[in-house]
Parts: C-alpha cells; structure tokens; sequence
C-alpha cells in the first residue's frame, strides 16, 4: 500500500497506533494516511496489523520447525490494500488545478490512454 501512495506521489504519513486505539486482538497497528485538502487534515487509507498467536489460536494454525518438533502457533498480520474511494478522492483533491483539471499522476497516465490531463469537455 505505502508503495503505491509513493507511485502516485500523493502526500501521506505512516503511524503507529497507542494501545489505547488498537484493536481487541491487535499487538501492533500501523496506519497509513493520506493528506485530503478538503478536511485539512490527513485520514486513514490502511491499516496493517500484527495479530501474534491470536488468530491462528482461533484457526487453529500451526506449524513445525521441523519434522519431530511439536507444532506451534504461527503468528499473523491483519492489512488492507488502499481504500478505493478514498484513493480516487486524495487523486482528485491533490491533482486538481486552478481550471478544476485534474492532473492524471505520472504513474497512471499508461492506463489512461496516455492522457496527463482529464476536464470538462469542451464544446
């Protein structure tokens, strides 16, 4: 996710959640957020989180180290890809010029048909 916020050079920041805002079964949270000019403010786009034992207790998931070792709970991570609309808003919010344009960013103008621009259409 922090991958393709960096391909698509939007703004963002990475933060690591206190235990007071993380989850039930969650040891550790990181957050990326990204800057929406309309709220003035960064918001949350992903989420991944290291779960240790807890899910895999609940599954039942297990592993060996080897073949004559007792089995042991593997551990597990919780993540999200990026939220789809809230993606479109910070494109839209962070590539806007003065026109009301939108400035298509660098990383998807290959699947816009080569276009760097969208607008209204023009009469």
């Amino acid at each position: 996710a922090e991958a393709i916020l960096e391909e698509l050079e939007l703004p963002y920041r990475r933060v690591i959640l206190c235990t007071g805002d993380l989850g039930f079964s969650s040891s550790k949270t990181y957050d990326l957020e990204v800057w929406l000019p309309s709220y003035q403010d960064y918001k949350e786009i992903s989420s991944c989180s290291n779960m240790t034992d807890f899910q895999a207790r609940r599954a039942n998931i297990r592993f060996k180290r080897d073949k004559d070792a007792k089995p042991e709970l593997v551990h597990t991570l919780n993540g999200s890809g990026l939220a789809v609309g809230r993606t479109f808003a910070a494109i839209v919010e962070n590539y806007q010029n003065a026109d009301g344009s939108i400035t298509i960013p660098k990383a998807l103008v290959p699947f816009m048909g080569g276009k760097e621009k969208i607008g209204p259409a023009t009469k």
